[in-house]
């Protein structure tokens, strides 16, 4: 039985659209070094992170896939969930405030400096995420699905489930600011 097939088919389809939003942003990147910094994109860029990259999608690994590792796996979950993922999620969160704080001071004073660091905290957020998103696909996924018992991924797939309806309410809101990111 395959129960957490579908789950993990979920999560890697939203790797692939946050994948995509960070070669946007590396873009975007690219933009600052030939002179144009487009506020109005990161800005959008920090929205659409700390609604769906980091709101839904880290959150639903967190609170549902994690935590079920975390109780059901032992050592080596702990080592790969808080020793890896978690505080991975974390630096992400980190790069973000960053990229937010120098866009600010950026707008304020249209210096040098504050765009030297939006430039490296999103090029930062952008190499974490894909490397992220990679080891997840390649190992944690994959290590899940062999190691949970079926009852548990029964209930991770259940709970999973649940959680996707819950999110089907912001779907349209994600589309749009995805568009206006142009993605």
């Amino acid at each position: 039985m395959d129960t957490l097939k579908n789950t993990i088919n979920y999560l890697e389809d939203e790797h692939e659209e946050i994948l995509r939003f960070c070669d946007k942003m590396e873009e975007k990147c690219l933009e600052i070094l030939r002179g144009r910094v487009d506020t109005e994109f990161f800005r959008k860029a920090i929205d659409f992170i700390r609604k769906y990259a980091d709101g839904l999608h880290h959150k639903k690994e967190e609170d549902i896939l994690f935590a079920a590792m975390l109780e059901n796996l032992g050592p080596v979950a702990e080592k790969v969930v808080r020793g890896g993922m978690l505080v991975e999620h974390q630096m992400a969160r980190g790069y973000v405030m960053e990229l937010e704080n120098n866009l600010n001071l950026f707008e304020k004073s249209k210096e040098d400096l504050p765009k030297l660091h939006i430039l490296t905290n999103a090029m930062a957020y952008v190499k974490l995420l894909r490397d992220h998103a990679e080891k997840e696909n390649k190992t944690v996924y994959p290590f899940a699905d062999k190691s949970l018992s079926e009852d548990v991924k029964l209930e991770v797939a259940k709970e999973m489930d649940e959680r996707i309806r819950e999110e089907e309410k912001f779907l349209e809101d994600k589309r749009n600011l995805m568009k206006k990111l142009g993605l």
